[in-house]
């Protein structure tokens, strides 16, 4: 498998390549040149695989010759140690958990894959020490501070935006310590997200470090992505019609693998992409034109995204043809109005408990079914609703029992680099 630019200006690279270094030297994203078909016998051998076999499969293609199967099964089989549960909700509507792993955010499976990816290149010796710099609205962050804790030759750098990520995601970002420094940002995601752009794009800055993102630009941390969905469907009734899937949407990588994995083969049916008020894909949809535009604090805070990186990959993977994706892809907004009512509404009646951006996926699924009465769907669950206290818990009128994870995490000192908004400050620190 070979990986071209998105702005076609770099040559095609391997999967190796791709992850270590990360964007393109073009500072385009990464594509791979073909996508794979899921072999008729994996999909109908589905339900009975277990989930390491099920990653090894969708992964083998992308990863080719670079990994050898079994190291790449036991990769895989780290990535993904921990349960996936598709819950009922109410009638017609199914939360696929995705956060039962070490963070309690659904993106733990794509840092873990891309962390040992890098762990098995530097073991071999012919990778320079690795500087992994990411930018984080939340829960990125917390996925690759656990995930490549203690990795050897790999050090870790991640921007945050101060005061707009919530308790526990500062915890699990500046409390870890060893390779892992978080640099707290007095801006936006988006003011991280251009910062460490234009770190990527500076040759004076690439002589002196070696970097890569781990955000899900990499192909490393957005490919394993597909791995969610196919765990789904090894739970959906069988011989029920293909689920409606809403999914949080605010850096499109999620959104982008499950569409990834539905041009595979697996059998999916539309696509919703749930956005709070930071709407430049909604209204792109509607207008066909694309805006970026500046980021909105809102209570689902990862999915505040102005300039989501990897909508470019979903325009790629449906040539650029408007008309093909409105086919496959609604898109809604909720505001913080209704995020709080769905919260507040499915705990009273349903018992189950929402965060902000599962309620998100939640609102925009049941506006759908309100066109379509007999769609059956599930929402994608990103991130345990204790890493959200401050709009949760009052909703409830109660606390929320704290998981082990992030009882540990408790105490633990805070350690951050306060950092402006400023590019030379950053090539400063870096240098």
């Amino acid at each position: 498998m070979k990986y071209y630019s998105l702005r076609h200006q770099s040559p095609p690279v391997d999967f190796r390549t791709a992850t270590i270094t990360g964007q393109a030297p073009d500072g385009g994203l990464y594509f791979p040149e073909t996508i794979p078909k899921f072999l008729p016998g994996f999909l109908r051998e589905l339900r009975s695989l277990s989930k390491a076999t099920v990653a090894l499969n969708v992964m083998r293609p992308y990863v080719g010759s670079t990994i050898p199967e079994a190291d790449l099964y036991r990769i895989c089989a780290e990535a993904v140690d921990f349960e996936f549960p598709l819950v009922p909700v109410v009638e017609g509507v199914s939360a696929l958990e995705l956060f039962h792993g070490p963070t309690l955010a659904f993106k733990d499976v794509g840092a873990r894959f891309m962390s040992r990816c890098l762990g098995y290149f530097a073991q071999r010796g012919d990778t320079p020490p690795v500087t992994v710099l990411v930018a984080t609205s939340g829960d990125t962050g917390g996925a690759v501070a656990s995930g490549f804790l203690g990795v050897p030759g790999v050090e870790v750098v991640i921007l945050y935006p101060s005061g707009k990520v919530s308790p526990v995601q500062e915890q699990q970002l500046t409390t870890l310590g060893q390779n892992i420094t978080a640099l707290e940002v007095q801006g936006t995601f988006d003011d991280c997200q251009a910062l460490v752009k234009q770190a990527f794009l500076d040759p004076e800055l690439a002589r002196r470090r070696f970097l890569t993102s781990a955000n899900s630009i990499n192909v490393a941390r957005w490919l394993p992505q597909q791995l969610y969905y196919c765990f789904a469907m090894q739970q959906w009734p069988a011989g029920a019609p293909a689920p409606v899937v809403s999914v949080p949407s605010g850096n499109f990588g999620n959104l982008c693998a499950g569409l990834l994995a539905q041009a595979s083969g697996l059998p999916l049916g539309h696509f919703i992409a749930a956005c709070n008020a930071n709407e430049p894909v909604p209204a792109y949809l509607r207008t066909g034109t694309y805006e970026p535009r500046p980021a909105v604090p809102t209570f689902s805070n990862a999915m505040d995204v102005g300039n989501p990186s990897n909508f470019v990959r979903i325009l790629e993977l449906f040539g650029n043809d408007l008309g093909r994706l409105r086919a496959a892809l609604s898109a809604d907004t909720v505001s913080d109005a209704d995020t709080v009512a769905a919260i507040r509404q499915v705990w009273e009646q349903d018992g189950y408990m929402l965060d902000p951006h599962g309620a998100v996926a939640y609102t925009a699924l049941r506006r759908y079914q309100t066109q379509h009465p007999d769609a059956a769907g599930m929402i994608l669950a990103t991130a345990h609703p204790v890493k959200f206290p401050d709009v949760v818990e009052p909703i409830l009128g109660r606390a929320i029992e704290l998981p082990q994870v992030v009882q540990a995490l408790q105490g633990r000192t805070k350690r951050s680099v306060p950092l402006a908004v400023n590019y030379e400050d950053l090539k400063a620190y870096l240098m």
